[in-house]
Parts: C-alpha cells; sequence; structure tokens
C-alpha cells in the first residue's frame, strides 16, 4: 500500500483531493500538510470509513509539521499555492508567489523523502515545474522519472467535452491524449488520435478543443473572476495519483499525460532534440522494475525486489498528428521555451542565494 503525503490539503483544490484520496482503494495513509487548516480536515476526513486508509494525520507549520508530514512518503502531492484572485490573475506574479511556496517545500522535500515520487498540481506549471527541477539539480537528489507536472485536467476536459459534443454523457471510456503545456496558448489535445475515434467533423472538433484549451477560463469567468477549477482539478490528480500507485503496486499498462523533464525518461531524449525543449507535456507509462536478490548461506535462497522509478518511457504520439495539431503545436513550442526559462533563471537566483558569499 501507499502513503501520500498531500501539502496544501486545507485549500480549494487540497480538500475535496484529500477525500477522494480517502476513498480509494490503492491509498493505506495520508499525511495532510497546511499552514493552518490541515490538522481540521484530518478529523473530518478520519470520521469517514474506509476498508483501505489505515491512518489519516494532519499536520501546521508548527512542530516540525512539513518533515513530519513528508516522512516515509512515497508520493508527494504538491497542491500549495496563493490561488487565483481577481487581484492576481496574471501567470507572473502567480508564478512568483508559486516559487516562494515551492522553494520551501522543495527544500523539506530534499531533506526528507528525495525519493518519493512528486507531483506538482500549483500553478503556472509551465515554469513552476523546471523550477522545481533545477532546485532538486542544485541539491544533487534530481531524478526526471520522479518529477511531474499535473495536466491530466487537460486530458479530463478533453475527454469529456468530447463526449458531449457527440451526444453522450461522461467521457471515461474515451483515451485523448493532449500534449504541450498547460495553458491556454500551450495546450494541445490529440483529437486526431482518440480512441475511439471522434465521430465529428473537423469544425466541430476545432470547438472542442477550443474548450479544452480555454477550459480554465471558462471556470474562472462562470466563478465571477474569483477563483479557478478545484473540484475538476481534485478528480483529475485523482486519476493521475491512481496511475502512479498502480504502476507502484506493478499494474501494467499504467500510462497518463504529465509535464515531464524528457531527458532522462526512456524516450524523452529524442523528443526534447526533435521540438527543441527540455519539458513537454506527454504521455507516460508508469512501471516498476524487478530485482532479482540472491544470497547463499547454510541454504540458498532468493528474493525479488520491486523498485519504482516513477516513469519508466515515454509514449511519443507527436510523430502522427493532424496538420492543424501541428500549427497548435508549434505556437506551444515558443510559449513553453519562455516559461521553461522563467523557471531556470528563478531557480539559479533561488540557489545563488542560499550559497555562502
Amino acid at each position: 500500500m501507499v502513503k501520500i503525503a498531500v501539502l496544501g490539503a486545507g485549500g480549494g483544490v487540497g480538500q475535496p483531493l484529500c477525500l477522494l484520496l480517502g476513498l480509494c482503494p490503492l491509498v493505506s495513509e495520508l499525511a495532510l500538510y497546511d499552514r493552518h487548516r490541515a490538522p481540521s480536515v484530518a478529523v473530518d476526513l478520519s470520521h469517514i470509513p474506509s476498508q483501505n486508509l489505515q491512518k489519516v494525520s494532519g499536520y501546521t507549520a508548527a512542530d516540525d509539521g512539513l518533515s513530519n508530514a513528508l516522512r516515509d512518503a512515497d508520493v508527494v502531492i504538491v497542491v500549495a499555492g496563493p490561488g487565483i484572485t481577481a487581484e492576481m490573475a496574471s501567470r507572473d506574479s502567480l508564478f512568483q508567489q508559486s516559487a516562494l511556496v515551492m522553494r520551501e517545500l522543495v527544500r523539506e522535500y530534499t531533506r526528507v523523502c528525495a525519493e518519493a515520487i512528486m507531483l506538482v498540481v500549483t500553478n503556472p506549471v509551465n515554469a513552476i515545474v523546471p523550477f522545481t527541477a533545477e532546485l532538486l539539480k542544485g541539491y544533487g537528489v534530481f531524478d526526471a522519472r520522479r518529477l511531474f507536472g499535473m495536466t491530466t485536467l487537460d486530458v479530463v476536459r478533453g475527454e469529456t467535452f468530447l463526449a458531449e459534443a457527440e451526444g453522450r454523457r461522461g467521457g471515461d471510456d474515451r483515451v485523448v491524449h493532449v500534449v504541450g503545456g498547460h495553458s491556454f496558448q500551450t495546450i494541445v489535445p490529440l483529437m486526431s488520435q482518440a480512441q475511439p475515434p471522434a465521430r465529428l467533423g473537423w469544425r466541430e472538433l476545432e470547438g472542442v478543443v477550443n474548450r479544452v484549451r480555454f477550459g480554465g477560463r471558462e471556470v474562472y469567468y462562470a466563478k465571477e473572476r474569483n477563483g479557478a477549477a478545484t473540484l475538476s482539478t481534485a478528480y483529475a490528480t485523482l486519476r493521475f495519483t491512481e496511475a502512479v500507485c498502480g504502476g507502484l503496486q506493478g499494474e501494467k499498462d499504467m500510462v497518463e499525460c504529465a509535464y515531464v523533464h524528457l531527458p532522462g525518461i526512456e524516450g524523452g531524449d529524442e523528443i526534447a532534440e526533435a521540438v527543441g525543449v527540455d519539458y513537454l507535456a506527454v504521455p507516460v507509462e508508469f512501471a516498476v522494475e524487478a530485482f532479482l536478490v540472491i544470497w547463499i548461506s547454510w541454504e540458498s535462497g532468493k528474493l525479488t525486489v520491486w523498485q519504482m522509478h516513477g516513469a519508466s518511457r515515454i509514449v511519443n504520439p507527436l510523430g502522427t498528428i493532424s496538420s492543424k495539431e501541428q500549427i497548435l503545436f508549434d505556437i506551444a513550442i515558443p510559449a513553453l521555451r519562455k516559461n521553461i526559462q522563467t523557471g531556470v533563471d528563478a531557480a539559479k537566483n533561488t540557489l545563488s542565494d542560499e550559497k555562502p558569499h
């Protein structure tokens, strides 16, 4: 079974996510962290019966709470951040605030559980993931197979909106990969590769694609410019986490899209060289690796040890995208390159500030 630490558990995404994780049969322990509200969320959650959840605990910033929440975690989900308000709707402002939060969390993650898989939900993902990766590199613990930016919400929207356009309810029987990044300029839904194939004309498909790309704005304006997607983000994060946990427990064919550092994951170097960026949202497969340990004493014996590295390989969908999808992808790459550089530069400044002068 799996221990998950949720950082930012008291927020608009954190609370529904904790409820969903508490009901997930793959999760055995939840450690919730927030500056103030995590203990109350943990108590509230503990009142719900669960056959698999053996322990739920809540921690605040007091009494080394972050360290206690992270200790022995298999998966760390970061939903902590400033959120989106009417006064702070720009991605640049959001990045500055989120980077301050991530700086503290990454430092403690490095010290306590550097081998845990980290899922970053905190926005803006396009810049925060490179920022996090460069910090981990500076601390000497980076492994591309263990760091993921959450773009599953775009996939969920793609599958749901396509089903709606076809006059059906739900989208769970669909597979729609979404590549690029996690902003309207960088989201590229691959409707041409939907399984089963889409039953729509190209004009109708364009409408679905645009709705996916601007899905965040749809929620933002529905909430009168005073909030972002919370429930759908929590659901999408659960879905991605289930794929990771399934891989941890040896299940096969666990594939979800995520924003990753391409070099360091099987198949990633080729994509990075082809597209000209090191970070990209792509379909990722999760798996464990088995090692056979043999020892000799009075009797010979053997033990199979399973080790989870996170991403085992990237499933490359870029060779068969349509001409219209290629246009969107060509628009996405320069925007991604700028976002990535923002994160990398900020991390370098952070590491420089931490070095003794």
